[in-house]
């Protein structure tokens, strides 16, 4: 069976998609940028594009290094490549923390939460932005751009960043949260 044209057209798209993906994660620095300002992974898929430029400035307001990872337009692309992108330089300890934007978060979150040490939290308001670092010690912030608005997001992002890790009684149960990551990373 010949593919039709809108079939080419798609894997085309996949396959330029996870190219951006991996030309943006091979081209980042490990080392620490000229600004001294810690650094920030974020990247979105095209439904998150459009929050994902406005939030690059206010990082940069905040005292961070955004290193945007991708996409740089509306045009479709698929989410898991970008959360890979974030979820790897955070990993690696490239950067402190990252941000993915898609539509909903949710898959963001599950793609991001497969890399080895990252623990990624979808957030919707304050409250989940502080239990997320305080209590889970989550490293890598997923939103939801058809979700909330830029003005929520921001607010969730500063909330999330300036959010110290609690330690003691939930440093046990993170340190579960590993093991069972350790279980299936043999």
């Amino acid at each position: 069976m010949i593919p039709d044209e809108a079939e080419i057209r798609a894997a085309i798209l996949r396959v330029l998609s996870r190219l951006q993906a991996e030309e943006a994660a091979a081209a980042a620095e490990p080392s620490a940028p000229a600004s001294g300002r810690p650094v920030v992974a974020i990247a979105a898929d095209h439904g998150g594009y459009a929050l994902k430029e406005q939030l690059k400035p206010y990082l940069i307001e905040l005292g961070y290094e955004p290193m945007d990872l991708g996409t740089h337009s509306v045009e479709s692309v698929d989410y898991p490549d970008f959360a890979f992108a974030v979820a790897g330089m955070v990993a690696q300890g490239r950067c402190v923390a990252g941000i993915v934007i898609d539509g909903a978060g949710i898959g963001s979150c599950i793609a991001a939460n497969k890399v080895p040490g990252v623990r990624a939290s979808l957030c919707y308001d304050l409250s989940t932005a502080i239990n997320a670092r305080e209590h889970n010690h989550a490293n890598v912030l997923t939103l939801g751009a058809g979700l909330i608005g830029p003005q929520l997001a921001r607010q969730i992002v500063k909330t999330w960043l300036e959010t110290p890790w609690g330690g003691g009684r939930h440093a046990r149960r993170v340190e579960k949260i590993t093991a069972i990551e350790k279980r299936f990373t043999r």
